[in-house]
């Protein structure tokens, strides 16, 4: 009987990664996938390994070695955006250069199109290609799925857009997206046929970035509207601003793809291989979008207003506490002048560390727990000690339900994966 093929798959948990696992274990392969908090893999019956790519420990060959056994392949699918130096060195050298020590079967890299351009994620991600030189490494354009996250969610959420449809520049920028699935079938099939080399892998059409979101547009179900064309100095503005407030996706990496296209040629590596990937218009069409698809794509571009709006509140009130007058806490409430201005002093140094932290969107579920938290234990203490507060014409506390609300929102959509 012919022993089972066994992968470790690095960066499982991404959009990308996810694919390959579900995809290489129909293909017949034990997975191992490798994540930070590989739970939910493990509640699907795959074989995990929970390790942090940034941990120094996981940069050493002896980390890797009792999961990479003789004759065990390696999928490398993890890789960053954005993030400090530190982090870009990390995942992108440290970890796979430990991995490849380690190894004693074939690896397959899951590298992108475009890593010429003058980004940390594209000069970093040449010298990981650097590191897998005799191995098969991939360069996918344009990935689309069924789900979507990255990129693929902030074109979602452009098609959604009401009134009109945004575009960068004139719109025209090449795009040939492959489906995450059919680039599974691709790795799975260079791991069964190793194909040492350099290869782009994309689909079969060509289609503009007006055209993508316009079919977007009609697979979510709205109406057409007219372009909005978006000059390129603004995108880039939006994508430093996004940079520095941390707006995920809309970043200066994104928006320089955006403007650029992102388009691979398939040929050379197809010519090798009996996988096909299907047309845009073929894997958009099989299947409706449902409501979830509709509610994601309209939140996607809320999601990072939210917390920037809650920042906003949070940092003026705890300006508030830790400059008003005295006079200004006490009315209303059966507390002493000191007491009344040291609560709001140390309360408006608590809102102001809660703002900052919304606005860098440090460690974004327990601060929105904190918040809610927060704001439910105001509003308590408010009504033991000033309940006739409710009937105030101002809504003094009748405000905090619907903040509440807008809060559980944020807290809903931390989690992106």
């Amino acid at each position: 009987m012919t022993p089972p093929r066994k992968v470790l798959i690095l960066g499982a948990d991404g959009f990308i990664g996810r694919h390959l696992a579900f995809a290489l274990r129909d293909a017949g392969w034990e997975v191992t996938a490798q994540a930070r908090t590989p739970a939910r893999f493990a509640a699907m019956g795959f074989a995990t390994l929970n390790a942090d790519l940034t941990d120094p420990a996981t940069h050493s060959p002896a980390f890797w070695a009792p999961h990479l056994p003789d004759g065990t392949a390696l999928v490398y699918a993890a890789g960053l955006l954005t993030g400090t130096e530190a982090s870009f060195a990390a995942v992108h050298r440290d970890a796979p250069n430990a991995a490849l020590q380690a190894l004693s079967g074939r690896a397959v890299l899951i590298s992108a199109v475009g890593i010429e351009a003058d980004t940390p994620f594209a000069r970093w991600r040449r010298g990981t290609e650097a590191l897998f030189a005799g191995h098969c490494i991939l360069r996918p354009g344009l990935v689309l799925g069924e789900t979507s996250y990255g990129g693929s969610s902030l074109l979602r959420a452009l098609a959604a857009m009401p009134f009109r449809l945004p575009v960068v520049g004139d719109g025209q920028q090449p795009f040939n997206p492959i489906h995450a699935t059919d680039l599974a079938e691709v790795v799975a099939e260079c791991l069964d046929h190793p194909a040492a080399g350099t290869w782009e892998i994309g689909g079969p059409d060509v289609v503009t970035q007006a055209d993508l979101l316009t079919r977007y547009r009609s697979w979510l179900g709205l109406p057409q509207v007219p372009p909005l064309h978006i000059p390129p100095q603004a995108t880039r503005l939006l994508g430093h601003m996004g940079d520095a407030l941390r707006l995920g996706p809309v970043s200066a990496t994104s928006v320089a793809q955006l403007q650029a296209g992102v388009c691979a040629d398939p040929a050379p590596l197809l010519s090798r291989l009996e996988t096909r990937p299907r047309a845009v218009s073929t894997f958009l069409n099989a299947r409706p979008a449902g409501t979830q698809d509709l509610w994601q794509a309209r939140l996607y571009l809320l999601k990072p207003l939210i917390r920037l709006i809650l920042a906003a509140l949070w940092l003026a009130s705890g300006l508030l506490g830790l400059t008003s007058p005295a006079a200004s806490f006490t009315p209303g409430l059966p507390l002493t002048e000191p007491l009344a201005i040291t609560l709001a002093r140390a309360f408006g140094a608590l809102d102001l560390a809660l703002g900052l932290a919304l606005l860098r969107n440090w460690r974004p579920g327990p601060v929105a727990l904190t918040q809610i938290a927060l704001v439910l234990a105001y509003t308590a203490g408010l009504t033991l000690l000033a309940p006739a507060l409710w009937l105030d014409p101002y809504g003094s506390l009748l405000k905090n339900l619907p903040v509440l609300a807008l809060m559980l929102v944020h807290l809903a959509l931390v989690e992106e994966r």
